[in-house]
């Protein structure tokens, strides 16, 4: 959306995507057909490979993360909430900002600037989740 990319992108306006609003950001996915992304991230969202375990991915789970503003004052191996059969590979390591495993290891959040998604979801993860959401405000 133009609107949206001119806040952004433009004027540099603080987002937070969660779950889909996260994937949204992506150059494209693969959910169920090649469909392009808004493309402020580089990268693409495919289905997660879980070696046997349930999909989707549903429950609680650790993230190990670096030093993003999303995460000060929370402690590593944390858990958070996710409810989610695909993921967001990113292309930059520099802008992943936690992981998670589930069969294999995943882009738990990412952070570029004033651009911000988590894939899990921080509303749901009890008082983890809404340090996330004051950290993120609080920026």
């Amino acid at each position: 959306d133009k609107c949206l990319y001119e806040q952004v992108i433009i004027k540099k306006k603080k987002f937070l995507g969660i779950c889909l609003g996260m994937q949204l950001i992506a150059e494209e996915g693969f959910e169920n057909q090649n469909t392009k992304g808004l493309g402020w991230i580089k990268g693409s969202v495919k289905k997660l490979e879980v070696n046997g375990l349930k999909l989707p991915h549903i429950g609680w789970n650790n993230i190990q993360f670096t030093n993003s503003k999303l995460f000060k004052e929370i402690e590593q191996d944390t858990d958070v909430y996710f409810v989610h059969s695909f993921h967001f590979i990113c292309n930059d390591k520099e802008n992943i900002a936690a992981t998670c495993s589930y069969g294999d290891t995943f882009t738990a959040a990412i952070q570029k600037g004033n651009i911000y998604a988590t894939q899990f979801h921080p509303e749901k993860s009890h008082k983890h989740g809404l340090k996330i959401l004051k950290n993120f405000i609080e920026d």
